[in-house]
């Protein structure tokens, strides 16, 4: 008896469309949750009469809060893939990451894909022909159809 590992094929990839909407959804997210953060550490500052927390959050320069935002973006890709497989925006619009294998992806893929994120104008090498951005290649992952990939599976 033949036994064959299973591999990702084009039908099962994400559109570019999927993508982009990823993309656009998940950065309106990181900036809420950057914002409540902000804003939380702020309100607990005044609650607690610690003025030096509200100062510290509204002093913060345009460097320290794009790094601020950064973090944010970090720990946002990397606990939503990495425990689910998929981010807010992956539920969205019905995909999720996978191995090359159709495994979920592993802490060092995780990882590696959240920190190409971080790459400036990385979020759009998707649009490439092959339609995988750079987050994808360097971590040898895949954004898949969920119900086409799971069908597939099932076979």
């Amino acid at each position: 008896m033949e036994t064959k590992e299973f591999m990702i094929t084009e039908d099962l990839l994400a559109s570019k469309g999927q993508r982009f909407l990823n993309c656009i959804i998940d950065l309106f997210i990181v900036y809420l949750l950057t914002m409540g953060i902000g804003a939380a550490i702020n309100i607990l500052g005044e609650l607690t009469g610690n003025f030096k927390l509200s100062e510290w959050i509204i002093s913060l320069t345009l460097i320290e809060n794009i790094i601020f935002g950064l973090v944010v973006l970090f720990f946002y890709y990397a606990i939503m893939e990495m425990y689910l497989s998929r981010t807010f925006g992956k539920y969205f619009t019905k995909t999720l990451v996978v191995k090359h294998n159709g495994n979920k992806p592993n802490m060092k893929s995780v990882i590696i894909r959240t920190l190409v994120r971080m790459i400036a104008f990385e979020a759009f090498t998707f649009l490439n022909d092959n339609g995988r951005g750079w987050h994808d290649t360097l971590s040898v992952t895949y954004v898949v159809k969920k119900h086409e990939f799971a069908a597939k599976m099932k076979l």
